[in-house]
């Protein structure tokens, strides 16, 4: 891939692959960073020229800008209608045509690229399995007490406020679990059992774009006020 964007063949396998590289072939300043995309982007103001930045791609649809307009520019993690505001482009809100990536030594509007895919596809606010239903794989949370990794199932909107909160609370134990009664006495899964998430894909998936949420309406809140919940509630309203 040009511009440094190919994959190293050694990480491969620990990233989610959201574009082939024909797609980023002649895309300026492409970089696979684990879960995401990143590629050089601005925005042109007609007062006071470019404003370039690096925008990060997720598999959810979520886009973050982090600004480089001057060497002292704190500006992180924005989304592309508020970097457009920042920029100082006259005719804001509408960010798709006004923020840019390079392509082939030309400035390209968003909205030509393929980087809106994902962007696009959660407008409907869900990220779905292979089947189309709204999925996400089983996760763990540690107990604070006796150190023993319990599993959440995340099938519905209920389930996955229960993950978020205990993941967010530092104190969380077994006993703290509301659908199964387990105490800190009761066993931990196996190794060999944790390795099944349920993923439709496959059974010992360790992560792929069928499984793997980002961030989406069921698992996000707009009563949460952490930066996870906050940034998607931004983005989505962007």
């Amino acid at each position: 891939m040009a511009n440094g964007g190919a994959v190293d063949e050694g990480r491969e396998s620990e990233t989610v692959v959201l574009f082939s590289e024909e797609e980023l072939r002649e895309m300026s300043g492409v970089k696979q960073t684990g879960d995401c995309i990143e590629v050089t982007c601005g925005c042109t103001s007609h007062r006071y020229g470019d404003a370039v930045g690096r925008l990060r791609v997720f598999p959810n649809g979520d886009l973050e800008i982090s600004c480089e307009c001057t060497p002292g520019c704190d500006e992180d993690k924005l989304s592309p209608a508020a970097f457009e505001k920042h920029s100082g482009r006259e005719t804001a809100r509408k960010w798709k045509n006004n923020v840019w990536v390079i392509v082939n030594g030309e400035k390209v509007p968003l909205s030509k690229t393929v980087l809106l895919k994902y962007y696009n596809q959660s407008s409907n606010g869900s990220h779905r399995s292979q089947t189309g239903r709204v999925f996400h794989r089983d996760e763990f949370v540690r107990c604070s007490k006796c150190n023993k990794e319990r599993r959440f199932r995340l099938r519905t909107k209920e389930e996955c406020r229960v993950h978020h909160d205990s993941v967010a609370n530092a104190s969380w134990k077994c006993a703290d679990l509301p659908f199964d009664k387990l105490t800190c006495d009761d066993d931990e899964e196996r190794a060999s059992r944790k390795v099944y998430r349920g993923c439709s894909r496959s059974p010992t998936c360790k992560g792929c774009t069928s499984c793997v949420c980002f961030g989406c309406e069921i698992c996000r809140f707009s009563d949460c006020n952490c930066q996870t919940c906050t940034d998607f509630t931004r983005n989505a309203k962007a």
